[in-house]
């Protein structure tokens, strides 16, 4: 959510006026992410989030922006994208694709305790399950053919060692869904990037209740057990050891089995997956690093991070138990 292309103030008044939500009192770019570019607009009417996508095509943006709809309808607390009037839900803006959509209240909370973990692992099964009936479809657009399009352009940035654990990762990954292991489990839409950053809490009666996931411009057809994965590998770590903390991965496992009950297949694939999770977002923040876009506001994330998760979960694999 970094800002690429610039909108003035009077271009911001003039889209927001034009989808019927009064007047633009305040924009500010968002600093955060590094895919779109995003500015919190504050009208007379209420609080939103203007995104135009800079590497999302227009055509492909129609799955994301109703897949948000899709949920939005189904009661989950997700940005609701803002239609025209006649249905449309995808705009331009200084000759981009752009969008409207609500602004979720409530903070970060960027260092869980149990019960925010719990309640992130029950949300994500109930996502899980709001998306059975949505009828789009497109794979997982970080998924294992990114990942064999992606390393060549990476692997002449890392030393030996660094080369050799990508090599060696990326061939496990192609060996398992060579094997039919993957493409056996439970699938579905999925988020896919479900990190802290991307839900908000709001406190309700002296206690934070989740109240908003966003975010949702990863998103495609995957295993469910990658999702829960990537929660796990972000929400359930020693941060600076990248280590799984297990006490709060039971957490989040159980709460998300209440919801929606984990396969025998799944359990047996966690430790598999929780390696996919992280070496898709090594590689990732690897080509974020080293081939770079411009943008006014942009902050790369570490690799290093998730090269330490990638290690610790080769080296200590984690099974939920139930």
């Amino acid at each position: 959510m970094a800002v690429y292309t610039e909108v003035s103030f009077e271009q911001a008044d003039r889209f927001v006026q034009a989808l019927g939500h009064g007047r633009l009192t305040a924009l500010q770019g968002i600093a955060s992410g590094i895919e779109n570019t995003n500015y919190f607009a504050t009208t007379e009417q209420g609080e939103w989030v203007l995104t135009l996508f800079e590497r999302i095509s227009a055509e492909q943006l129609p799955y994301y922006l109703r897949y948000m709809q899709h949920l939005a309808g189904h009661g989950m607390p997700v940005p609701a994208p803002q239609d025209d009037g006649q249905g449309r839900i995808l705009h331009r803006l200084n000759g981009r694709p752009a969008a409207l959509l609500n602004r979720l209240r409530g903070r970060h909370v960027l260092a869980p305790d149990i019960q925010h973990i719990a309640q992130l692992g029950a949300m994500l099964a109930r996502l899980h399950l709001a998306g059975a009936d949505f009828t789009l479809h497109q794979p997982n657009p970080r998924g294992l053919a990114w990942w064999i399009d992606t390393v060549p352009a990476v692997l002449p940035f890392l030393d030996e060692e660094r080369a050799r654990l990508m090599r060696e990762e990326l061939a496990f990954h192609q060996a398992l869904a060579d094997a039919g292991a993957v493409a056996a489990l439970p699938h579905g839409t999925i988020h896919a990037d479900l990190f802290r950053d991307n839900v908000v809490f709001d406190e309700l009666r002296g206690e934070d209740r989740l109240a908003g996931l966003f975010d949702f411009f990863f998103a495609g057809t995957d295993a469910f057990v990658f999702d829960l994965a990537v929660c796990l590998n972000d929400w359930c770590i020693d941060l600076p050891s990248g280590r799984l903390v297990e006490e709060q991965a039971t957490a989040l496992c159980d709460a998300y089995h209440r919801q929606r009950a984990l396969s025998g297949a799944e359990v047996r694939l966690m430790p598999a997956m929780l390696r996919a999770a992280a070496f898709r977002f090594w590689l990732s923040r690897l080509w974020d690093l080293h081939l770079p876009r411009d943008a006014s506001l942009l902050t790369a994330h570490d690799p290093g991070h998730f090269e330490r998760v990638l290690r610790q979960r080769i080296d200590q694999p984690w099974h939920p138990l139930h």
